[in-house]
């Protein structure tokens, strides 16, 4: 048995966010259409660095986030389209979108309408800014959220900053967000039968992320500082030039300081004044930092990051991407899986990585062709290919 057998979800969103969520849901083993325009499909089918991928309608943008789930095309302007999806709502569970706020009931198919239709479905809106509010009609890219929420301006150091990070951070975040509501609402309904409408704003779903910095201002009384790789809860925590490159060292407890100074050969350093207490240490890590470089600089960060972490003091080398995704821990979690793609070849995605003891989840098939599941989902609703072919000839699909 799937976690999510028998779980029907129609997947309305487009890019990143929305398909973030889904995938999540898809991996679990719930049936996730993607109900997309026939015009195109999901605008990441156009994004990635493989060209001759984004001709075919499959980005690497969009491959990323779309194992395990079935394409139809339907244009919701069309009145036979709205009807036929209609249709499908009666069979589903979840319906996901992420369009600004008031697209899907201009359309005729908001959640008002379609909870009359099932009472029992769960409508999740994901948007930039949620559904009400003074700015839940303006637009939003990631970026744009990095911007307003914080977190550019907590990045980086005196020298660079704002610094945005290095992945959208927000879409990504809003989905987790949204798939762990989805989760708790279905639990919601095996309990009651009812259904609900859940509003996902990315502003919202990163925010708490910024807990502890936020904290230290709302409650502390201190805005944040720029301190770029450092961390600004311990000292020494953060990254440190080896002979060879740099290390993370993260000695957050004392006796994890007193175990640095010991591996260093610097043990005068656990009782010098500058050092010696935790705040203190904190408050003079500019001084400490060239004092554990020049003993770091020694040695290559191999040699450091296995006796640091001997001695108990949690440290790691700082991979590139590539050698990341390649790492014997990676490989052994099975945190990515390859799945066969025709035309394209083997495809490297990632897995679910929640490690579930009876029901685990997996990548099953490809990220599907756009409408490659048209026919076959709407035979299943009653249609005949007579039908179908009438409705691609009057542009319903």
């Amino acid at each position: 048995m799937k976690l999510l057998d028998n779980i029907r979800v129609l997947d309305l969103t487009n890019v990143l966010s929305g398909p973030f969520s889904t995938v999540h849901l898809a991996l679990l083993g719930a049936e996730v259409i993607k109900v997309e325009n026939p015009n195109g499909g999901d605008l990441a089918r156009k994004l990635g660095n493989k060209p001759e991928y984004n001709q075919q309608l499959m980005g690497t943008s969009f491959l990323a986030q779309n194992a395990n789930k079935k394409s139809i095309t339907l244009n919701l302007k069309h009145p036979k389209a709205k009807e036929i999806f209609k249709e499908l709502v009666k069979t589903a569970d979840v319906v996901v979108e992420n369009f600004r706020p008031g697209v899907m009931k201009r359309l005729g198919v908001g959640y008002d309408t379609l909870k009359t239709i099932n009472p029992k479905l769960i409508y999740c809106a994901i948007s930039g800014f949620g559904q009400d509010g003074p700015d839940s009609l303006k637009p939003a890219y990631d970026q744009i959220i990095q911007g307003l929420s914080g977190v550019m301006a907590i990045n980086g150091d005196e020298r660079l900053n704002p610094l945005r990070a290095g992945f959208p951070v927000c879409d990504t975040v809003g989905g987790l967000n949204a798939a762990f509501a989805i989760m708790a609402a279905l639990f919601y309904r095996e309990r009651t039968g009812e259904g609900q409408f859940i509003d996902v704003a990315l502003l919202d779903s990163i925010m708490p992320l910024m807990g502890w910095v936020a904290a230290n201002w709302l409650i502390g009384g201190k805005p944040p500082v720029l301190m770029g790789n450092d961390n600004f809860t311990a000292a020494p925590s953060g990254t440190f030039r080896t002979k060879d490159g740099y290390i993370n060292i993260a000695a957050n407890k004392q006796e994890q300081w007193h175990s640095v100074c010991d591996v260093l050969g610097v043990p005068e350093l656990k009782t010098d004044p500058r050092f010696e207490e935790r705040d203190t240490r904190k408050a003079n890590r500019k001084e400490l930092t060239p004092l554990l470089e020049e003993k770091l600089t020694q040695h290559p960060t191999d040699y450091w990051v296995e006796i640091l972490n001997a001695h108990g003091v949690p440290s790691g080398a700082i991979l590139s991407l590539q050698d990341a995704l390649v790492q014997p821990q990676i490989e052994h979690r099975r945190t990515l899986d390859t799945v066969e793609e025709e035309g394209i070849g083997p495809l490297k995605l990632f897995n679910v990585t929640a490690k579930f003891e009876k029901t685990p989840g997996k990548i099953e098939t490809p990220p599907p062709r756009l409408s490659a599941h048209t026919r076959e989902v709407l035979t299943e609703l009653g249609y005949s290919d007579a039908d179908i072919d009438g409705f691609k000839e009057d542009g319903v699909l």
